[in-house]
């Protein structure tokens, strides 16, 4: 039950807010109002996202925001289209109107009339291909899995570029991706390699956020207590139950691997390791995606879903290009056993492919402006599908102004600057998608992504789930 004729403001129950008209219980207003703002100064964003939840609510995303979605009832969504908080002002206990302004400020539902502040990445990410070698032989795979390994002369230079480029552009953050081929095929060089960087970063003053990409067939309890241990996050590879998987991730053998992977997933669990679920879906799998979502839930699991992109290895495989028919009917069957599973966690920075409705931007991802990726032989490219396309090397001084400043190959343009996405409602949280699939698509990199339509047939129902799990969750702490 909520409380009626009072503004009520629901965010995100990972953010703990819960804002009325008597309260605002919060751990995390980090945008403070301002001590002398002028009331008349506040308007609605341009560009606001609103939709009907039901009749009590509507659910509201910003376009500047960085918290996700909000809920509002109809009191409070009177409240702000006229921003009118003249019932309160005669109140002797002012907190009421001042937790509604601060919670209409700090979610993006008002803005002032002074620019936005331009937003920046603090954490520059850097994806280290420590191997090529690999047990799968995935369908869709990009690389050609031959048998090289990164020595730990180059894994040590690649850290050492890394701290040269965080501290010459002032990140506070680094994210490194243990990645392969599979690299648990060389988990002892991942331990070596992750201790070195701890001693580097630290020295650098650099905090370390640290994630291992698997396929999850060879985790064993050892290596998931250690992982855990190590703080280092796990992210396993899963398209579909049983067969469906199969169909995509098979041993090089033909061998299926589901249940494998099934099997290491419990492993982790067991070891108090949550693994985040990456699902690529692509025509094969798609009918069995709402199967799979069941059985990620039923686990309490975080996932995300990836559609498939073509790659060069990958074009003479038969079944994977999906059509936009197809998608949109499999996504909307999904979402619906996510409305019956309602998770804890948000997921509206992984539910739809590149789009993050999480939070506002202008870049799908961090490619050619945050991002580093290092092959094996210390070559340094924008993004791991092209990896034997580098741009610079461990030996360079700066590898990430050598990244940005290179305008060959793969060009992440801002959304604002893309045909068919500059009038669009939904570009502050698409971009535009994939900057690589849409130059596959049409040989063009400042146009709108192929799966556009896609996007825009689903966005409004993810968008619908969200509050629906904020209304579960915030309901439960009113």
């Amino acid at each position: 039950m909520t409380p009626q004729n009072i503004p009520l403001l629901l965010t995100s129950p990972e953010s703990r807010q819960v804002m009325e008209g008597d309260c605002a219980c919060s751990s995390s207003l980090e945008i403070p109002r301002p001590a002398s703002l002028n009331l008349d100064s506040l308007r609605i964003p341009d560009g606001m996202i609103h939709l009907p939840l039901d009749d009590d609510f509507q659910i509201y995303l910003p376009p500047h925001g960085q918290r996700g979605a909000s809920l509002l009832n109809r009191e409070a969504v009177s409240v702000l289209n006229s921003f009118d908080l003249s019932p309160w002002h005669s109140h002797p206990k002012n907190q009421q109107k001042l937790a509604l302004l601060d919670g209409f400020l700090s979610q993006g539902l008002l803005e002032t009339d002074a620019p936005q502040p331009a937003s920046y990445s603090d954490t520059l990410t850097a994806w280290l291909h420590i191997t090529d070698r690999c047990n799968l032989l995935c369908s869709y795979c990009y690389l050609p899995h031959v048998r090289e390994d990164m020595s730990i002369e180059t894994a040590q230079a690649a850290i050492q570029a890394v701290v040269r480029s965080a501290k010459a552009h002032s990140y506070h953050r680094v994210k490194l991706k243990y990645a392969g081929g599979e690299p648990l095929i060389r988990f002892p060089f991942i331990l070596q390699l992750h201790e070195y960087a701890k001693v580097r970063f630290a020295e650098a003053e650099l905090n370390l956020e640290a994630v291992l990409l698997s396929n999850g067939t060879l985790l064993t309890d050892e290596i998931a207590q250690t992982l855990a241990s190590l703080n280092i996050r796990l992210m396993i590879s899963l398209d579909g139950l049983g067969d469906a998987h199969d169909s995509q991730r098979p041993h090089a053998s033909g061998k299926g691997s589901f249940a494998e992977v099934s099997a290491g997933i419990d492993c982790a669990l067991s070891s108090g390791l949550v693994p985040n679920i990456s699902v690529t879906v692509s025509a094969k799998t798609i009918d069995g995606l709402p199967d799979l979502l069941e059985w990620v839930l039923r686990k309490d699991l975080p996932f995300n879903l990836n559609f498939y992109r073509e790659n060069e290895l990958s074009m003479q495989q038969n079944g994977l290009q999906y059509n936009n028919e197809k998608m949109i009917a499999g996504l909307l069957k999904a979402f619906k056993v996510i409305e019956f599973n309602l998770p804890r966690h948000n997921g509206l920075g992984s539910m739809i492919d590149r789009a993050n409705l999480q939070s506002s931007h202008l870049r799908t991802c961090d490619v050619g402006e945050n991002y580093l990726v290092f092959d094996q032989n210390g070559q340094i490219a924008k993004c791991q599908m092209l990896m034997r396309k580098p741009s610079a090397s461990i030996h360079d001084q700066d590898p990430l102004s050598i990244i940005r400043m290179d305008k060959t190959g793969l060009q992440n343009l801002p959304v604002v600057e893309k045909e068919g996405c500059k009038t669009c409602e939904w570009k502050h949280w698409c971009a535009g998608g994939c900057s690589l699939a849409t130059y596959r698509a049409s040989g063009r990199y400042d146009v709108k992504s192929p799966n556009c339509n896609i996007y825009k047939a689903v966005f409004p129902e993810a968008l619908r789930l969200e509050g629906l799990r904020i209304l579960k969750y915030a309901n439960k702490s009113l």
